[in-house]
């Protein structure tokens, strides 16, 4: 019998399907809701999962806050066990400059503000004890070498917002997205007061996964190099299996050797210092504000 709920985003394929698969493994007492844009994915994803009376389908579409917010509206409407746990899964990385239904710039808006809303409108719900893990990426720090751009926050609104001169280098967008995450999940750590209310917040690097599925808005030329190239990388530390990233993050959001763990930044199982960027708390102030301002002028 199941007596706790996890949300995992993204959970129809790649990290956040494996995620799901060992949350449904380690604990018969955990129900699995696949947060998914394409519900026929999703009913797919629980067909493969083998356990169809301890999952969920719920839609949502984190290009839009309308539809984040159906989905917290649902959620709520289920009847399921408590909710307790969080997954910020899904992402995407484009090459090209696209923009969400609510007119932002859709790297910024799906990798972080569609989990924004999220979170923010699933606090009522969550139970104590209860965790968000949020899935960032060690590209989001300069000091690593990781072959991607660095990260270039000036603010959030510029982020939301792309002069029509800026660069469209969707890859810079993509770590600066990544900054973000770290820098969320920081802040909303420092709001619930650090666990005091019971609720702890984390974030994880899954490592470079060369079968997550990121590149599949690349040309097709670049998606044959990927192709090519990603399984060669496989001896380079860091980089990981969809299945190992995904026992780790599961292991993030319920295992109880993790349990009061908060504002913490793990690469798979190690816990690490993130990019200097990433404790400027004034970049996260700005972060914050311009999410808030963001998400209350799309319900105007």
């Amino acid at each position: 019998m199941t007596t706790r709920t996890v949300i995992v985003t993204g959970a129809n394929a790649g990290l956040g399907l494996e995620c799901a698969r060992n949350l449904l493994e380690r604990d018969d007492s955990w129900h699995v809701v696949l947060a998914v844009r394409n519900p026929e994915l999703g009913t797919a994803a629980i067909a493969e999962l083998g356990a169809p009376e301890r999952c969920s389908v719920i839609r949502v579409d984190l290009a839009s806050l309308a539809s984040v917010r159906d989905f917290v509206t649902a959620f709520a409407a289920a009847g399921l066990p408590p909710l307790h746990a969080v997954v910020c899964n899904a992402g995407l990385q484009t090459t090209t400059t696209k923009f969400t239904a609510d007119g932002v710039e859709m790297t910024f808006g799906v990798n972080h503000l569609g989990h924004f809303e999220l979170v923010t409108g699933l606090l009522d719900h969550l139970a104590a004890p209860g965790r968000i893990v949020v899935v960032a990426s060690g590209t989001h720090d300069p000091q690593k070498f990781t072959g991607m751009p660095h990260p270039d926050y000036t603010s959030a609104e510029d982020l939301a917002y792309p002069a029509a001169d800026a660069s469209a280098d969707g890859r810079r967008r993509y770590t600066t997205s990544k900054l973000c995450n770290v820098l969320f999940a920081y802040e909303l750590d420092r709001r619930l007061g650090r666990g005091a209310r019971g609720i702890t917040v984390t974030a994880f690097d899954p490592g470079l996964m060369p079968a997550s599925g990121l590149a599949r808005d690349y040309s097709p030329a670049m998606r044959l190099v990927w192709r090519i190239i990603g399984p060669m990388l496989r001896v380079l530390p860091n980089v990981n299996t969809t299945r190992t990233s995904g026992r780790r993050l599961a292991a993030l959001a319920v295992d109880p050797a993790f349990e009061g763990v908060t504002g913490r930044y793990y690469e798979g199982v190690k816990e690490i210092r993130s990019s200097p960027d990433s404790y400027d708390e004034a970049k996260a102030a700005d972060l914050w504000r311009t999410s808030e301002r963001l998400v209350q002028s799309s319900t105007a």
